[in-house]
């Protein structure tokens, strides 16, 4: 059964104000793309194609003339809304319909991911048939992330929300592949003390039943939870070192939907007809093979 991606791209970004004040945080700039095209360049390098973006009231419409229904890209994107920022596990129970039987991924909408080997975790992770598959990532401030804890065999013994003291570095990043059970579970967990449903709580029955397996990134890959001043600095800096070392683009979507096979070059080449900026450049680039 074909996967189904969400990206949960709702909440105020009170962390970026006054970035945020007139502006979705997805929709910030992160270099020379919207912070949005990161997140949905995953799910695309991942070969979903079928698409819901979690919005919040105010900027559905933002966000519907940025990425319109996916056509241009050979995909299919939908869109809700997210009404108050409940949590990360309400956007199981929002895009209920839209997932159906199907099994699911849900990126958060600020998380930008790079490394050698990526493909073949996102692949190893849609093949998966059941449980869940969270992403580990070391970092220096663990209160700030759900953190899992592992025993001396590298088995995950708890997952934490935020810990003020925890034994593990190892964050969950904001990547999860999910069976449809995920579904179900969603709507059973209770609020936190915080007033949200936790995507800690939905991960920590899936670890109770057995059903937790971590990729774990290696010590050459970023990851950026671009939630605040300094890591959306921070992320488009390295995207722009990068770009211009390589010439070549991070998360470009018509790229990847290119490349993997949801557009063809004619159809790569309608969208760069008359190229008037950099970006458009870079992709009659691709279409003419320099």
């Amino acid at each position: 059964m074909n996967r189904k991606g969400i990206i949960l791209a709702g909440g105020r970004g009170t962390r970026l104000y006054p970035l945020t004040y007139a502006v979705s945080k997805q929709l910030l700039p992160v270099y020379d793309k919207p912070m949005i095209y990161y997140p949905l360049s995953i799910l695309l390098l991942a070969g979903i194609r079928d698409i819901l973006v979690i919005t919040s009231p105010r900027d559905l419409d933002s966000y519907q003339r940025l990425l319109g229904d996916g056509q241009k890209l050979g995909i299919r994107i939908e869109y809700a809304l997210q009404n108050e920022p409940n949590g990360i596990g309400e956007a199981f129970r929002i895009g209920r319909d839209f997932v159906g039987g199907s099994p699911v991924t849900l990126v958060l909408g600020d998380n930008i991911f790079y490394g050698q080997g990526l493909m073949a975790m996102l692949e190893r992770a849609s093949l998966l048939e059941r449980g869940v598959t969270v992403f580990g990532y070391p970092v220096t401030n663990p209160e700030r992330y759900g953190v899992i804890e592992f025993n001396g065999e590298r088995q995950v013994v708890s997952i934490e929300e935020k810990p003020k003291d925890s034994h593990s570095r190892t964050a969950v990043t904001g990547l999860y592949f999910y069976d449809n059970d995920v579904i179900s579970i969603a709507e059973s967990i209770e609020p936190s003390k915080r007033g949200e449903l936790e995507i800690t709580d939905i991960n920590r029955i899936y670890l109770e039943k057995g059903l937790l397996r971590v990729e774990s990134f290696s010590r050459g890959f970023a990851w950026f939870d671009a939630g605040t001043i300094d890591s959306l600095a921070e992320a488009s800096s390295f995207v722009e070192v990068i770009e211009k070392r390589q010439g070549l683009k991070i998360c470009c979507p018509e790229e990847i939907a290119w490349r993997q096979g949801f557009i063809d070059r004619d159809q790569l080449q309608a969208m760069v007809a008359s190229p008037s900026n950099p970006y458009e450049s870079y992709l009659n680039s691709l279409v003419s093979g320099c």
